[in-house]
């Protein structure tokens, strides 16, 4: 089935968003959603992230600290950035170790912006973000994110924005370390290419049903075409939409595509 899109504002969102989607109405749009036309819940979620400002520095928590605290599940993320304009950058990890008594005076004083690794990022650029990970994304930026669908974010530090902070929960599930690099690539030319391999979730960047793809189909699969359309079953999808194709389903494409395709567990 073609998942539904959701619109969501946020403050740092954009009122104008790239081709192929449709006008926001005068509305800070900073996500689109793909969720179940019935409005139930799936294990994964995939979502466009357009940015105008800075996000909250912030982090998330593990499956066993989420459902220390009551919640279905933690989320682990990864970005694979669309586009960027010149100078954008993504906080990942800190610059330098630290401890969290640290971390919590620094959010506090907003030393915390000087404190995080900002990564200057091109189209092409792929990142895992690990629970546990302090992040932000910055201004200027387009992604696709792929996550365990759970949203449960917890901000250390808002650049003066009213929003609530949440430094105790942020805090006691925050890994302040530097961000491993064996996480990030960049992706370039044509292939095939497996982003993420469990065991949370899979990734692969496609142009072709090669071997990888096909090792998916006996699992529900979000396909998220850049480039091209992907059909299944009747329905179809192309850039700016998201095919949810059932265990067994035949995937096909037209000429010249370029997909990711997401599954559970790994590859």
């Amino acid at each position: 089935m073609k998942l539904h899109t959701r619109h969501v504002e946020k403050p740092w969102g954009r009122t104008k968003l790239p081709a192929p989607f449709e006008s926001t109405g005068g509305r800070r749009i900073g996500e689109v959603w793909f969720e179940a036309p019935d409005g139930g819940h799936l294990p994964l979620l995939a979502k466009y992230i357009f940015t105008s400002e800075r996000l909250s520095i912030q982090v998330h928590p593990n499956d066993a600290q989420a459902r220390a605290r009551g919640l279905r599940q933690g989320k682990n993320e990864c970005w694979y950035i669309l586009e960027a304009e010149d100078g954008a950058t993504l906080g990942l990890g800190l610059s330098q170790e630290t401890d969290a008594d640290s971390l919590r005076e620094a959010a506090l004083d907003g030393s915390i912006e000087t404190l995080i690794d900002w990564k200057s990022v091109r189209p092409g650029d792929f990142f895992f973000v690990p629970a546990g990970t302090v992040h932000a994304i910055g201004a200027g930026i387009s992604l696709l994110e792929f996550q365990q669908n759970a949203d449960v974010t917890y901000r250390l530090y808002d650049y003066g924005r009213p929003r609530e902070l949440h430094l105790d929960d942020g805090l006691a599930v925050a890994k302040p370390v530097p961000y491993s690099e064996r996480l990030a690539r960049h992706v370039s030319g044509d292939g095939n290419c497996v982003l993420v391999d469990g065991p949370y979730f899979t990734l692969i960047r496609a142009d072709t049903i090669s071997i990888e793809v096909e090792k998916l189909a006996d699992r529900q699969r979000w396909v998220m075409p850049l480039q091209g359309t992907a059909f299944s079953d009747g329905e179809q999808a192309g850039p700016g939409e998201c095919l949810l194709i059932a265990p067994g389903a035949a995937l096909t494409t037209s000429e010249d595509p370029v997909l990711l395709i997401g599954a559970a567990g790994t590859l």
